[in-house]
């Protein structure tokens, strides 16, 4: 019996690799010299997708009429349409759970050295600065504050866990509210003015671009800290280097940006920016475990005949999978 083939659009995690290659017939399209023209001839052949980062559309999937998975290697699957998916009967997944507490570590220590200057503060002593002065008192502690946090899904829940240890308060936005004992405020804006930290852990996407805008920076403040893990598309990046060059908010610590690996030459030249380059589940740990999650999607998937973590998106094409 023939093995489903699987295509890898561009280069993928070890794991992933070595599971695809033992289970199915791997396409790996990045190595070819003509990656249209391999499309061209194998398009009936493919039944999945096995991405960490393309750009999947209707017309990518209009090119493959035998397509029933897609598997992202991530949480977030802004750059794949879902939607577009569901309409042509793609399932699509994605890689939760594994990855929760090491962004909600990389969140937590993120705040640190933003609101204590750490990043400054080697700076100052790497320069030999400390030998001359010490390094100046920072104007933010982490004492009696309270944390807004933009999105409490399982990431959002560990970040809090996490900040409740370090004697933070904390508050909460979603579109709907939870059974959770942390207040719910039912816009953003009112989030933001009731909180000195907002935290973004939301997915990015249309729905959500530009969300953290002008209006909610001079909301959260002139002690605020806005702290994002989740997407750089969520917030409106010309109004955050605006609000922090105007102090409108105090600080901002980043690990992702709208137009990644490009960063903003504004935030660039910021002093009270700490900036990160896309860390948040960055450990070999636990890129393997996300890693091995795409794998057993795919081949419980085509054992089994339903996926493991679908998005939320596919879940009426789950339902209405045979039994």
């Amino acid at each position: 019996m023939s093995r489903p083939t699987v295509l890898l659009p561009g280069p993928m995690n070890e794991t992933v690799l070595a599971g695809t290659a033992e289970h199915f017939d791997v396409i790996r399209l990045w190595e070819s010299d003509d990656p249209d023209a391999v499309l061209a001839e194998r398009a009936q052949d493919i039944a999945a997708v096995a991405t960490g980062g393309t750009t999947i559309d209707g017309a990518f999937l209009d090119r493959l009429p035998s397509l029933r998975l897609v598997a992202s290697f991530g949480v977030g699957y802004d750059k794949i349409d879902a939607q577009a998916a569901a309409e042509r009967g793609v399932i699509v997944t994605n890689t939760p759970g594994v990855l929760d507490d090491e962004v909600a570590d990389t969140a937590l220590g993120l705040l640190l050295m933003t609101a204590r200057e750490l990043p400054q503060a080697e700076r100052h002593l790497r320069a030999g600065a400390w030998t001359e002065r010490a390094y100046p008192l920072t104007k933010a502690t982490l004492n009696g504050r309270t944390m807004g946090i933009l999105g409490l899904g399982r990431i959002g829940e560990a970040i809090a866990k996490r900040a409740e240890a370090f004697g933070i308060s904390v508050a909460y936005h979603n579109r709907h509210r939870k059974d959770v004992a942390y207040r719910y405020y039912p816009t953003l804006p009112e989030l933001a003015a009731a909180v000195d930290i907002l935290m973004i852990v939301i997915p990015g996407g249309d729905e959500t671009r530009h969300l953290v805008d002008a209006e909610v920076l001079k909301a959260l403040g002139a002690d605020g800290i806005l702290i994002n893990v989740a997407r750089g598309t969520v917030v409106d990046e010309e109004a955050l280097v605006e609000a922090l060059r105007s102090r409108t908010i105090l600080s901002a610590g980043l690990d992702v940006f709208e137009n990644e690996p490009e960063v903003h030459p504004g935030l660039l030249e910021l002093d009270n920016a700490v900036l990160l380059p896309h860390v948040g589940s960055a450990t070999i740990p636990t890129r393997n475990a996300m890693g091995q999650l795409v794998v057993d999607n795919l081949t419980h998937y085509f054992t089994h005949g339903t996926p493991l973590t679908p998005v939320h998106e596919s879940a009426d094409l789950v339902r209405n999978l045979p039994a």
